[in-house]
């Protein structure tokens, strides 16, 4: 029998949590699961997920090929699928009836398959003759003309968060979607048939960074899979893009704009030439975007898995786009790796060519899904993006008047109406700055609630309402980016069912400066669509607890019952002596620890905090990170320890680094509080103390390994603001619609849920491998609380040590370091 370390090919010899992770992972995939998995960093996450998700993959599509040979090996063998079928039929219809239909469902499904098989053959034909250099010419015609070609890739790129520009001298372009009786409808139909592809079973794998993407993609180059896999890399143009016309550019919306622009140039490069004559204007084309190559970069991106740099730098060698032959790639690829927005966007997935029927999604990093999901469909929009999109309509819809069909000027009439409405809803009583209302109470306060906005909002985002090209006419470039994207995502955003979202208005004395938000309360509605489509969804994560709210507010909302989800967490690869967690509640002095809002302020608890800091910076070596609950907070008490002197006590002690507000400064920081550690430890020194804030740019990616982290310190519990309006409409939408469990609220539930992600993501910057060790201190009595606790990941909590008394809590933290030093 094949052993389980066999069963999954690795680059070395597995851990036992791994082969566990990875035999968790098979079954969920093997059995359509949604998978909540969680395993510590430093415990090889990323190549359990490959190893076992690609063995899973390799074994079905194994399995699939046997169940090929076997229908097609003759005629006389039946597929038990399709007599299970025939058997439900009525038994009152005829013996010849049911055979005939029997017979040809039987055909259908061996002529389907022939079809599958066809197609498989030549496609790994192809790719292993590029795999192996050869001199591969495609003999295939070409089906359009270089009108058609730019046609397909304008296909292709229809992004839901991308805008699209308009010609306004064509008016054929103008509402083509619902002109659905034309003939030139019927044409892109076919056009479409012709492009698609089928897809083949794939695993969608997404994260949060594009450098978490750029470390997975450089996990699978060095796994087993490495070599065969046919891997696409997905990213926005601002990411993919290498004409310098269009990079040079730098906003990603006009980039978008740009590139599309050049695209319709194309298109129109054979058609219009008469009106260019007569215009004088001469329209650039993407020199990038030759369909022949691009073709052969789709298939050279499918025989080497490559990141975004190699794209990048194959595209520039090649001449050719690697943003679109990526998107052409899609369908024949076994893994596609794409950012959150990419996969979680409905529109989004559409536009890129995702279909997530029968297919693996995998999202990794998904310990704040639930907000993610929230946040890329929430939207907001100011006063000025407003009357700037009203003033460009308005001057499109008087120069086009003559040209424009009656019901083409009622749809831009009805816009502009809408927009007005909008705007007059930020007026009013500066005694009312700010005002939340549902969604049906916004629509009657707008004046607008007799407005279709499913087909305005597809208007905005559809050729009838870009109207920059008015801009980038007069000097051929986008002067700035057209503000109708914004205007979609926000009438999109209000057709959400009306208990689901709410809308904020913020006035201020500026109708420039005022704005409107859109706040996205149910998650759920956004993310059924993929637990439903999908054959199995992975959801993991270094730390997911606590988990309860997350299954009750995204997975049973969503229509996903309790036996189809999968439960994993292991535990870490560290011996358990390795970590020291610390529950301390009180200092030095004999004061508790209690950092709530009305105490934390006082001289005589950020004192303690202090004479508490010191007394860890004496006795642990290289590297203690410190985080506070908030910028505010961290800025009284290092003002206030400036004050007093403890600032500089600790400063003798270990050289203290900050982190910075500004993200581009992280790295800098990062490198110079390494170094000094470095030096410090050469020369006897006692190291360096790193100030940084829960919810920072340091608290969540940061690796602070081995001596950069020895010690972590939470001061206090980072507790949201409950007084904020969008977090209190939360809670309240919980407390109407979630099950109260144990008779808890659950928008109270959510607060401590909050808390605990935060921490759990902090602490968690530590011990990064299996020979790490660390100490964790957790600076406040409340995380005593025994279900405050159990929030904590297992291989934390299991090990956690509540001190009452700072003595015992000194003692023991000196004699865990000075074991971990004669080791």
């Amino acid at each position: 029998m094949e052993s389980r370390s066999s069963r999954f090919p690795f680059p070395f010899q597995p851990y036992t949590i791994q082969e566990s992770f990875m035999e968790a992972l098979y079954t969920a995939l093997d059995q359509g699961k949604v998978g909540i998995f969680e395993s510590p960093t430093g415990t090889g996450k990323s190549l359990s997920l490959i190893c076992g998700a690609l063995t899973w993959l390799r074994d079905y599509e194994e399995q699939k090929k046997l169940e090929a040979a076997r229908l097609l090996d003759g005629p006389e063998k039946k597929c038990d699928a399709v007599k299970e079928e025939n058997s439900t039929s009525q038994p009152s219809e005829p013996d010849w009836v049911s055979e005939f239909v029997q017979k040809k469902a039987e055909r259908d499904m061996v002529n389907k398959l022939k079809d599958e098989e066809l197609k498989r053959k030549k496609r790994e034909e192809r790719l292993e003759m590029i795999r192996h250099n050869a001199q591969l010419r495609y003999a295939m015609k070409r089906k359009a003309s270089e009108d058609d070609e730019a046609v397909k890739l304008l296909q292709l790129s229809r992004e839901g968060a991308e805008s699209e520009t308009l010609n306004p001298e064509e008016e054929g372009l103008i509402v083509a979607e619902y002109e659905s009786d034309d003939e030139a409808t019927v044409c892109d139909e076919d056009d479409d048939e012709d492009l698609e592809e089928d897809h083949v079973t794939k695993i969608y794998y997404c994260s949060r960074t594009h450098s978490q993407l750029a470390q997975f993609v450089h996990e699978v180059q060095k796994s087993p899979y490495g070599a065969a896999v046919r891997l696409v890399n997905l990213g926005s143009r601002q990411n993919l893009c290498i004409n310098p016309e269009v990079v040079r550019l730098g906003n990603v919306q006009m980039m978008n704009d740009r590139c599309l622009e050049m695209q319709k140039n194309k298109h129109e490069k054979a058609s219009d030439s008469e009106t260019k004559r007569r215009r004088g204007v001469a329209k650039a084309t993407c020199p990038f975007s030759g369909f022949e190559n691009l073709m052969a970069m789709r298939d050279e991106v499918l025989v080497k898995v490559r990141d975004v740099e190699q794209l990048l730098q194959h595209g520039r060698e090649t001449h050719t786009c690697p943003y679109y032959s990526t998107r052409m790639a899609i369908p024949a690829a076994q893994v596609v790796v794409l950012p959150y927005q990419s996969l979680l966007h409905a529109s989004t997935r559409k536009a890129s060519g995702i279909k997530l029927k029968d297919q693996i999604v995998i999202i990794d990093e998904a310990h704040n899904l639930t907000d993610t999901i929230s946040a890329i469909h929430s939207a907001e929009i100011s006063g000025a993006q407003f009357c700037r999109a009203h003033s460009q309509l308005s001057q499109y819809c008087e120069r086009y008047r003559s040209r424009l069909k009656a019901k083409n000027l009622m749809y831009i009439k009805q816009i502009l109406f809408v927009l007005e409405g909008l705007v007059r809803t930020l007026g009013g009583q500066m005694c009312d700055i700010f005002e939340l209302l549902t969604i049906n109470d916004f629509l009657f306060k707008a004046q607008v609630d007799n407005i279709n906005l499913f087909k305005r909002s597809s208007q905005c985002g559809s050729d009838v309402l870009d109207v920059s090209e008015q801009q980038m006419a007069v000097e051929d470039k986008p002067i700035m980016a057209s503000p109708m994207m914004q205007v979609e995502s926000f009438l999109f955003a209000l057709t959400n069912s009306n208990k689901d979202g709410r809308v904020m208005i913020q006035r201020q004395e500026c109708l420039s400066q005022s704005s409107l938000k859109f706040l996205l309360l149910n998650a759920a509605v956004h993310f059924a669509q993929i637990v439903q489509e999908c054959r199995a969804v992975i959801i993991a994560g270094g730390t997911m607890q606590p988990v309860a709210d997350f299954k009750e507010q995204l997975l049973f909302s969503a229509g996903v019952t309790e036996d189809r989800i999968l439960e994993f967490s292991c535990g870490h690869v560290i011996p358990p002596e390795n970590i020291l967690p610390i529950v301390l509640c009180a200092g030095p002095s004999g004061q508790q620890l209690e950092f709530t809002f009305q105490t934390r302020d006082t001289p005589q608890m950020m004192e303690e905090t202090g004479r508490v800091l010191s007394n860890l910076c004496n006795i642990v070596p290289g590297g203690v990170v410190c985080f506070f609950p908030s910028y505010e907070y961290e800025k009284r008490i290092l003002g206030h320890w400036e004050s007093t002197g403890i600032l500089q006590r600790l400063q003798s002690k270990k050289k203290i680094f900050q982190e910075p507000k500004k993200a581009s400064q992280v790295e800098q920081v990062l490198s110079d509080y390494s170094k000094c550690i470095q030096v410090c430890l050469c020369f006897g020194q006692t190291g360096a103390l790193l100030f940084s804030v829960v919810g920072g740019k340091m608290s969540e990616g940061i690796n602070f390994s081995d001596d950069l982290g020895r010690c972590i310190v939470m001061v206090g519990m980072p507790y949201p603001n409950i007084k904020s309006p969008e977090l209190q409409e939360k809670m309240a939408y919980l407390d109407k619609h979630m099950p109260h469990i144990d008779g808890k609220s659950p928008g109270k539930a959510l607060i401590e849920n909050l808390c605990m992600k935060a921490v759990n993501q902090s602490i968690g910057r530590a011990i990064r491998h299996r020979g790490d060790y660390a100490c964790i201190v957790l600076c406040d009595h409340r995380y005593a609380r025994s279900g405050t606790l159990q929030k904590l990941p297992e291989w934390i909590r299991s090990s956690t040590h509540t001190h009452t008394t700072f003595g015992p809590a000194f003692a023991s933290n000196n004699n865990y370091f000075k074991q971990q030093q004669k080791n």
